[in-house]
């Protein structure tokens, strides 16, 4: 098979969509347990990767410096600020 179209190595683990349906659980077990993508083919061309899934890292304190907000953000609004946002006033 030519696999110069695509950007996996060429040792990934290759197999047909018949072989896909017939051993999905063990091939997903596999993918999450290794994290190796397999490579799935149709009549000799690439037609999916099955591959794992990878979360997205959260960075703690990714706005510091950037966002601010008063020591007092969390009190409750005075009558004169509720009064001031029923009106619609900025």
């Amino acid at each position: 098979m030519d696999r110069s179209d695509r950007s996996y190595p060429a040792e990934v683990e290759t197999v047909t969509t018949s072989e896909a349906k017939a051993r999905l659980n063990a091939l997903l077990a596999k993918v999450a347990q290794t994290g190796e993508p397999v490579m799935i083919t149709g009549r000799g061309k690439p037609l999916a990767v099955l591959s794992a899934v990878t979360a997205k890292t959260r960075r703690c304190g990714q706005f510091a410096g950037v966002v601010s907000y008063r020591d007092d953000f969390d009190e409750p609004l005075s009558a004169e600020e509720i009064a001031s946002w029923e009106a619609g006033a900025t």
